[in-house]
């Protein structure tokens, strides 16, 4: 069994770094949207979703020899009223720009990323949905 771990350092009353035991820093602050410098617990949240989903679905793309020109994964989450504000749903937009990719393939490969392969969606309780789009381009 693979363990992973990272350390939780307090810096100010709404400041936090984690630090992995590889070194890499991550900033976390749990500020208003206007006095935000870095993303909080929830936005970090969203954020391992859908790049952990992105690295699966591109190496996927290039598997196949598509050109792979451009990649964005969109995440929006809705959140639970009460306390705590948990993810109820969560939605991924897969936008890839490719001159060679075709929407049926890119689709199949989104859900595999996502339903199979990605290790943060199947650490969540969320019900997590997922959409794709091709942009054709040079």
């Amino acid at each position: 069994m693979a363990k992973r771990n990272v350390t939780v350092r307090m810096k100010a009353d709404h400041e936090y770094e984690a630090v992995n035991t590889q070194g890499n820093v991550v900033q976390i602050d749990m500020y208003d949207p206007e006095d935000k410098k870095a993303q909080s617990p929830m936005d970090m949240l969203l954020s391992a979703l859908g790049s952990c989903a992105s690295v699966d679905a591109v190496l996927m793309m290039k598997k196949k020899r598509k050109t792979v020109i451009d990649f964005i994964v969109e995440v929006e989450g809705e959140r639970n009223e009460g306390v705590p504000a948990f993810y109820t749903d969560i939605h991924l937009k897969f936008i890839l720009t490719s001159p060679d990719a075709k929407e049926e393939e890119f689709a199949k490969v989104v859900a595999l990323a996502v339903e199979k392969y990605c290790s943060v969606a199947s650490s969540l309780k969320s019900n997590i949905t997922f959409s794709s789009v091709v942009i054709t381009g040079k």
